[in-house]
């Protein structure tokens, strides 16, 4: 692995991201719509549910739209025939899977942060913890959907499997992390799935930061996603094939 050949791969993907309005407005807009739509329908209640339920989604919509984006603009590279000419110098597929991931990991950067910004200042989402933290937690979520989308593009052959791997990935984790019921309810099968989903940590942080748990407890829990995000990349390391049969 090389770290020159690692900031090749990166600085192509952001260029190339650049010129791509489409995935800009994918990657930046529509998660603000569904954010802004479901703050919308609440407007009236009196109740404030954004404040309840908008933690909660921003520790969802940028995993799952990270790793639609990522897993299908992977898996082009490598249907194009783009991954095994660069497998004909001296990129290795770790230089190549981990460049993906750094580039990708800027766009959620600014996807996290834009979300975040909106979900405060436009929707009016009033946390106990720090927003800071939040925007620390949603940034890791967008990773850890890079690094899924990474690993699903390295076991699917066609860009409609690639999307058809996205139900199998998350729909399971959104049901289990305790985002539709507490984990504690849920039988103990159940249960212990979710123990083992790196879904149910991200909203157990975001969780932790709308209630104002102790800092320790948050920090706990993004490593915990952390950890599931070196995993997962190096899945798609492993797994990482130069070319679609």
């Amino acid at each position: 692995m090389s770290a020159r050949h690692t900031w090749a791969t990166a600085v192509r993907v952001l260029t190339q991201l650049r010129h791509d309005r489409r995935t800009i407005g994918i990657l930046v807009v529509v998660p603000c719509l569904l954010l802004g739509l479901i703050a919308w329908m609440f407007a009236d209640s009196p109740v404030p549910v954004i404040d309840t339920i908008g933690p909660l989604l921003l520790g969802v919509f940028p995993a799952v739209v990270m790793f639609l984006v990522t897993s299908v603009a992977t898996l082009r590279e490598r249907t194009s025939g783009t991954l095994e000419r660069l497998m004909t110098t001296q990129i290795g597929k770790a230089d190549f899977l981990l460049g993906y991931a750094l580039a990708f990991a800027v766009a959620a950067t600014i996807q996290a942060a834009v979300l975040t910004g909106f979900a405060i200042w436009v929707c009016g989402l009033d946390v106990a913890g720090s927003a800071w933290l939040m925007l620390v937690v949603a940034v890791v979520e967008a990773i850890l959907g890079c690094a899924l989308g990474l690993a699903a593009s390295a076991l699917a052959r066609t860009e409609f499997q690639a999307v058809q791997l996205m139900p199998a990935l998350m729909l399971p984790q959104l049901a289990v992390c305790g985002l539709v019921m507490p984990r504690d309810q849920m039988p103990d099968v159940l249960e212990w799935l979710s123990n083992v989903v790196p879904f149910s940590y991200a909203i157990e942080a975001m969780q932790g930061i709308s209630t104002a748990a102790p800092v320790g407890e948050v920090w706990t829990n993004i490593g915990l996603v952390g950890v599931f995000v070196v995993i997962s990349l190096a899945a798609g390391i492993a797994t990482l094939r130069r070319r679609t049969p």
